[in-house]
């Protein structure tokens, strides 16, 4: 048996509909979720690896915790953050209708927030200018392959804990190449391995300055660290310009015209500073423009460089 604990949220927490903001695919080896409804989780806290397994009570209006591994204290005391507990929803309107309808339908939902930056930035950068598809199946790959098994019960359900920074900085090259994840992104992230100290640090400072240095690291940009700020940080208001979906549906479903990110910025501008809580709860509603035609292909092979290759995102 592990370390527990119970917690007893001072809302009608839906556990696992936040739980699941922090899994990267539906194969992801870092996260599963078994018969009886318990969520896994494998982490690489700043005490060592963990296992995390949670079990939401909802007719006892309690989560149930228990952990295994070094680092099993440091992820049961961060339960309630990661389940939204220190998201303040205090001054979001819902503005629009159709807004307000989904919030309606879904006024528990908070951003959790894991406290791990490394561990949001990783699959980020991997996730950067492919398809979903891609980016999960590279992760997957990526994490399989260099990643840890998971201590205690978590090594027999398969799962396992993202490679530290010191296993991300000997990756050699042909080993992300076989993990379809390109140069570009292969040297951003061994990049950021080399400064994973100070990047962890970030989780305790204001979201803003959090965006600032997140910026400044060389192949992070807008996008990426909106995506980090959102899954270690729960900032409501990071929103993920430069998504290829994500202005064309906001715009699509609540003006009837898909917007670029210029328009998306100066039509969320009202919400601040909660704007990344209008497109999470039309996700959560399944609203989005209609998609015609084929979906794409995952490459079969990685592109030549071009000029705006390294481009941040």
């Amino acid at each position: 048996m592990g370390a527990t604990r119970t917690w007893r949220p001072g809302w009608a927490c839906p556990a696992g509909q936040i739980l699941l903001q922090q899994r990267r695919g539906p194969h992801d080896p870092t996260y599963r979720i078994d018969a009886a409804g318990r969520h896994w989780r494998g982490i690489g806290t700043p005490e060592g690896p963990a296992t995390l397994c949670i079990e939401p009570r909802p007719a006892a209006a309690e989560v149930y915790a228990e952990a295994w591994g070094p680092g099993a204290a440091w992820a049961l005391h961060g339960v309630p953050d990661l389940l939204g507990a220190a998201d303040d929803v205090a001054g979001f309107e819902p503005r629009h209708p159709v807004v307000a309808e989904a919030w309606r339908r879904h006024p528990h939902w908070r951003l959790g927030r894991s406290g791990l930056v490394m561990e949001a930035l990783v699959p980020t950068i991997v996730e950067q200018r492919v398809t979903g598809q891609e980016a999960f199946s590279g992760f997957r790959m990526l994490v399989q392959r260099f990643g840890e098994h998971a201590p205690g019960p978590g090594a027999d359900l398969g799962l396992r804990v993202q490679p530290s920074a010191e296993v991300l900085r000997a990756i050699p090259s042909w080993a992300w190449l076989q993990a379809h994840i390109d140069p570009a992104r292969s040297r951003t992230i061994v990049q950021a391995a080399r400064v994973a100290g100070s990047i962890e640090r970030l989780a305790g400072l204001d979201c803003a300055e959090v965006d600032r240095r997140l910026r400044s690291l060389p192949g992070v940009g807008v996008w990426s660290s909106a995506e980090v700020r959102q899954h270690a940080c729960g900032d409501a208001d990071a929103v993920s310009f430069g998504d290829y979906h994500v202005a064309k549906d906001v715009g699509h479903v609540l003006t009837g015209a898909e917007f670029d990110d210029a328009q998306l910025e100066e039509f969320l501008e009202p919400w601040r500073p909660h704007r990344g809580r209008v497109p999470a709860l039309l996700g959560m509603a399944r609203l989005s423009r209609p998609r015609h035609g084929p979906r794409m292909a995952p490459r079969t092979h990685l592109p030549a460089r071009t000029p705006g290759h390294r481009r941040a995102r």
